[in-house]
């Protein structure tokens, strides 16, 4: 079954090619305040800081060529 209900809005493509101006250091402090505030323990270390921009990436605008090609 596929329409507008099914449809997904994500990955999206970047707005500049391969470098989009939306994805930001920023952003991902914003995400790390939201994760806490609904009682999570503070992403502090910098791996986890890591995991999660590559997460938030990987949601945003899908697998990279290589993982694709894996």
């Amino acid at each position: 079954m596929t329409g507008p209900q099914t449809e997904r809005a994500y990955p999206v493509r970047p707005l500049e090619g391969d470098d989009d101006s939306r994805f930001t250091v920023g952003l991902l402090f914003d995400v790390c305040r939201v994760i806490e505030r609904h009682g999570y323990p503070p992403v502090a270390r910098g791996a986890d800081l890591v995991e999660l921009q590559l997460a938030l990436f990987r949601f945003l605008y899908g697998p990279s060529e290589r993982q694709a090609q894996a």
